[in-house]
């Protein structure tokens, strides 16, 4: 295997790389929007053949490796195409958000392996996506791992359950919440992840976006998906067999389990995740979701119900909204007030294409930066 990592330098590539270097798995190519130093150290360690930076850094790159033969690219077209224009035989996409679409499209196109853990990529441009996908995607997120790992050899099940942590905020109400601070927000007491998804996870938009995900990856229906809290992330999902026997993928919370398993898959060897001590844990805890105090959600089976370019819209509100929230600029309810509103006023746009899904998307945010200048 030679592999390439699109988000290098994030919370999901630095672990790869981690995982990469344990297996003995060559790294051909590795792309990173801004840290330069980072991706710089990583293409010396690693021999990457190739690296993408983004433009306002490209200089200050390729000057830093002028000395090796790694060939440095920038541009946002370059970046669409990086993955499959390189000899790597599996792609990791690893960026965060919408801009993760495009990479995927054009990795599958290639014939490439992809590994996806971009969830934005199949919440908007699912029906896109998905015809592409005929050798299928590796799922990385702990959750669509779960139940990758749990239906093998198995038949169609009748329901899978994804499992949620409640993030740092479960039990609170909205009262609570109104004076919560994105410091406050960024302390997930289970998970190491970038700030974008441990605010998701907060306010339990994250749940709803791997909802949407689950949907496509496994061809299954919003109604088909139950979401359940689960404190201790030690039940990374399950799922219900027609006989109504669960089944369940546990370990300890540690994204490199799921990251290596679609790197090997179908084989499984020695990893750096240390082993489940069940006695150690104790006690397994679970809660219904409270759609009131978190009403994202809900959202997320409303759009996903309402199919077309809905999620796209909800997903771009959402970015746009928790940028504003970790700049200080809109409050931790405002997240969803903003994008509750964006997304039920929008009447979707039924089979679209990759240009009328980023055209959705745009609008989106636009839209909530023009809300939350009234807030």
């Amino acid at each position: 295997m030679k592999l390439c990592i699109l988000g290098s330098t994030g919370s999901i590539g630095t672990q790869a790389l981690q995982s990469a270097e344990n297996l003995g798995i060559r790294v051909g190519a590795l792309a990173a929007g801004s840290n330069y130093r980072l991706l710089e150290e990583q293409c010396r360690r690693f021999g990457a053949e190739r690296a993408y930076i983004g433009e306002r850094y490209y200089s200050h790159l390729k000057t830093a490796l002028a000395d090796t033969a790694t060939k440095v690219v920038t541009g946002e077209d370059a970046l669409d195409t990086f993955g499959a224009d390189t000899d790597c035989d599996t792609v990791l996409n690893a960026l965060t958000g919408i801009r993760g679409l495009r990479p995927t499209v054009h990795t599958l196109r290639a014939g490439k392996t992809l590994a996806l853990a971009n969830k934005e990529t199949l919440v908007a441009g699912g029906s896109v996506v998905m015809p592409l996908a005929e050798k299928g995607i590796l799922p990385v997120d702990s959750e669509h791992s779960a139940i990758f790992q749990c239906i093998q050899g198995q038949v169609r099940p009748k329901k899978l359950i994804l499992t949620a942590s409640g993030g740092p905020f479960f039990g609170k109400d909205r009262a609570f919440l109104e004076k919560v601070t994105p410091a406050d927000a960024l302390k997930h007491p289970n998970w190491s992840m970038g700030s974008k998804v441990t605010i998701d996870s907060a306010t339990m938009m994250n749940k709803g976006l791997e909802l949407i995900e689950a949907m496509h990856l496994f061809g299954v229906s919003e109604d088909k998906i139950e979401v359940i809290i689960h404190r201790e992330s030690i039940i990374h999902s399950m799922v219900v067999m027609e006989d109504n026997a669960v089944i369940g993928q546990m370990g300890v919370p540690d994204m490199r389990l799921c990251i290596q398993y679609a790197l090997t898959y179908p084989e499984r060897y020695p990893s750096l995740s240390e082993e489940l001590d069940l006695a150690r844990v104790g006690t397994l805890s679970f809660y219904a979701p409270d759609g009131d105090s978190f009403p994202l959600l809900p959202l997320a089976r409303y759009a996903a119900r309402r199919g077309g370019t809905a999620p796209a819209v909800m997903n771009g509100a959402n970015e746009a909204a928790v940028e504003l929230f970790l700049q200080g600029r809109l409050s931790f309810t405002g997240i969803s007030d903003v994008v509750i509103k964006v997304t039920t006023e929008h009447t979707p746009l039924c089979d679209p294409d990759i240009e009328q899904i980023e055209t959705a998307d745009r609008e989106a945010r636009d839209r909530v930066l023009q809300l939350a200048q009234t807030m």
